[in-house]
């Protein structure tokens, strides 16, 4: 998975794994202009999240509802793996929240 250095300019949106559920914010200003990064940074992101828990992925408003260009990227890149993948809501600040599941 990608770690954001091929750009010197993109933060990556995770540094550790995380063993908590949490939240991946992928509705920044660079995220508006590049869906691609968000995709990129999705798969991070579920790569980053320890079984048993899940992350809530909050993508720019943007690029549309994410089951659109989002659900079926993560099932391939996840395959084997259970995920359990389920829109949340819309934020008010225009954002997609969608909650990953990753199973034990």
């Amino acid at each position: 998975m990608s770690d954001g250095s091929a750009d010197p300019d993109v933060e990556p949106v995770t540094r550790r794994e995380h063993d908590v559920s949490w939240s991946a914010n992928l509705e920044k200003p660079r995220h508006a202009a590049d869906r691609d990064l968000v995709v990129s940074q999705a798969k991070d992101a579920v790569e980053a999240t320890a079984a048993g828990t899940h992350v809530n992925l909050v993508t720019h408003g943007d690029h549309g509802r994410p089951e659109n260009y989002l659900w079926d990227e993560l099932e391939a890149a996840f395959e084997g793996i259970d995920l359990e993948i389920e829109y949340v809501d819309r934020c008010g600040c225009g954002g997609h929240v969608t909650r990953v599941h990753v199973g034990d």
